[in-house]
């Protein structure tokens, strides 16, 4: 891992790399994994834009809201992994911004996950105010919210680091990484606390919604109990990719610990992490929710098979009167 150390003036010496990692058959895997789900992202992206039906639905919103966050974020972790690999340097500038961006990505997507299990938790337990909270304005404002929530972990960051490197550090280039922006030791533990603390509140959160809704699976009458247990597998399938994010906050610690004991073990360590907890929850998106939804498949299918698909003309009507009713998802 690239490190920074002081030099005898008390000046930033700018991190310099120990190691190279040459272009290999996990690279090439993790390339036709990212494109894979790059492509069902996108015709799913543009699925949900077609239909004045789904970004009219709240939970439409967030889902699209979900594809576009993780979209962008394997694109930009997969240059930044093959920039890695190749030792291609970049200014110290454009790595902050792309680490800037990353950050917040990381964040949004299972703070989204958790507004989305709220929803469903309101949907199911709360039917008769779910009309007057779920609705796509407020979709937007939690958002917002979200997104600002997002910064501030890189705000903290990024703040400390433009006090604490000379102006030479914009312009110098360097192998980008979350690591190069975390040059002072408590400002990686303070990151640390951050994520540890984001994960402790979408965790009970998670559990919250998980436990109402069981509770609300077994009261429920034989009339709602088929909904109701569609919601509690909804709310289910989304802890496990809430988790699969959310273990990634303690990746780096766990990956700093290994790297002491034995590089060569943390590199295979980091690369099964990357795998597992960062580009997986990513491409589960599009499988827990998109094709779960038949009205939103048939939409995706017409518009995937450039209009030649049958069921469309069967279905239309419907879509266009709006989607199925939310509680049944």
């Amino acid at each position: 891992m690239p490190n920074t150390s002081q030099g005898s003036e008390g000046s930033l010496v700018l991190p310099t790399v120990q190691y190279q990692r040459p272009l290999n058959d996990k690279v090439v895997i993790v390339q036709v994994f990212i494109g894979i789900f790059l492509c069902i992202n996108s015709l799913m992206i543009v699925t949900f834009f077609k239909k004045e039906a789904f970004f009219t639905n709240t939970r439409y919103i967030f889902f699209a809201h979900t594809l576009v966050c993780d979209s962008m974020f394997l694109a930009l972790t997969d240059v930044l992994l093959l920039m890695s690999y190749s030792q291609v340097p970049m200014p110290g500038g454009l790595c902050i911004f792309l680490v800037v961006i990353l950050e917040n990505l990381t964040v949004a997507t299972p703070l989204t996950l958790t507004a989305m299990s709220l929803e469903r938790y309101i949907a199911i337990c709360m039917p008769l105010h779910h009309s007057e909270l779920s609705t796509p304005v407020r979709a937007m404002r939690c958002i917002l919210l979200i997104q600002a929530l997002s910064s501030v972990e890189w705000i903290i960051v990024i703040s400390i680091l433009f006090s604490a490197v000379p102006l030479s550090f914009y312009t110098s280039p360097l192998v980008c990484s979350f690591e190069q922006m975390i040059v002072l030791s408590w400002q990686g533990h303070l990151s640390s606390a951050l994520c540890q603390f984001n994960f402790l509140v979408m965790s009970v959160v998670i559990a919250f919604t998980y436990v109402k809704i069981m509770v609300a699976a077994r009261a429920a009458s034989s009339h709602s109990k088929k909904s109701t247990n569609n919601g509690l597998r909804t709310v289910i399938l989304h802890g496990f990719q809430l988790l699969l994010c959310l273990i990634q906050f303690w990746c780096p610690m766990i990956e700093s610990a290994i790297m002491k004991i034995n590089f060569n073990v943390f590199i295979q360590v980091r690369y099964i992490d990357y795998i597992i907890f960062i580009l997986a929850p990513r491409c589960l998106s599009p499988l827990v929710y998109g094709l779960r939804d038949k009205d939103f498949v048939v939409v995706m299918k017409y518009y995937g098979l450039f209009g030649y698909s049958k069921k469309v003309d069967r279905t239309r009507l419907k879509i266009e009167q709006g989607c199925r009713h939310i509680v049944d998802y």
